[in-house]
């Protein structure tokens, strides 16, 4: 763990996608804030939330940047797929719709962002079964299909928002143990933050350099 200014070792990037309406923002507030926003407005854009967990042991910020779901606003957001570590793609139990369209968001993913990052499928809104349009079933196997970490969660009740989040994190973390994410390239999605000590032996021009940090 860091014992300088930073209180935290690395900063993981993650996008959230999906189609308008599957409860995006809801997953992020329910995450970094504990709370379910009843009344929440459809994203212009994005919008952005942080929260640090433990990995491992080690302190790990999240920077998590929540996309708009409508067509319009595709271009926009596509620009935020790039140097994403972590992917979690929403879509709505209840919705029929939202869950067809998650081979287009699947594509999107696979070709704007790199090779290791971890894709997390989320079925969102869990807690209204008797509304049900879409099986566990068949979205576990869309997921096996398709090498994605999968569950099925509440933002309202806060059912597995946690967990995905955090399995996301631990996948990620894995990668860079094993040496298969590269943390010197721009488009891993994860910057490290090295401790004071380290921080002192490093030449002026190795430092890293705030401006890069939206801490």
């Amino acid at each position: 763990m860091s014992t300088g200014p930073y209180n935290y070792s690395y900063i993981f990037k993650y996008i959230i996608i999906g189609d308008m309406g599957v409860g995006k923002s809801c997953l992020l507030h329910q995450f970094t804030e504990k709370k379910f926003m009843a009344d929440c407005p459809h994203t212009i854009g994005v919008e952005f939330g942080t929260r640090i967990i433990e990995v491992s042991g080690q302190k790990i910020k999240l920077q998590i940047w929540d996309t708009a779901g409508q067509e319009r606003f595709r271009a926009v957001t596509r620009s935020y797929y790039r140097g994403a570590a972590g992917a979690l793609m929403v879509y709505d139990i209840t919705r029929r719709s939202t869950y067809n369209h998650l081979s287009s968001w699947l594509t999107d993913t696979r070709n704007l962002t790199n090779p290791s990052t971890v894709i997390f499928l989320i079925g969102n809104k869990c807690d209204l079964e008797g509304q049900r349009d879409v099986t566990y079933e068949e979205a576990k196997q869309f997921a096996d299909e398709n090498g994605l970490m999968f569950v099925e969660a509440s933002a309202k009740t806060g059912h597995n928002v946690e967990e995905a989040f955090l399995e996301t994190a631990k996948k990620i973390y894995q990668s860079i143990q094993d040496g298969r994410l590269d943390l010197n390239a721009a488009e891993s999605g994860v910057q490290h933050k090295p401790s004071q000590l380290r921080r002192n032996n490093l030449s002026s021009d190795q430092q890293p350099n705030k401006d890069n940090c939206a801490c």
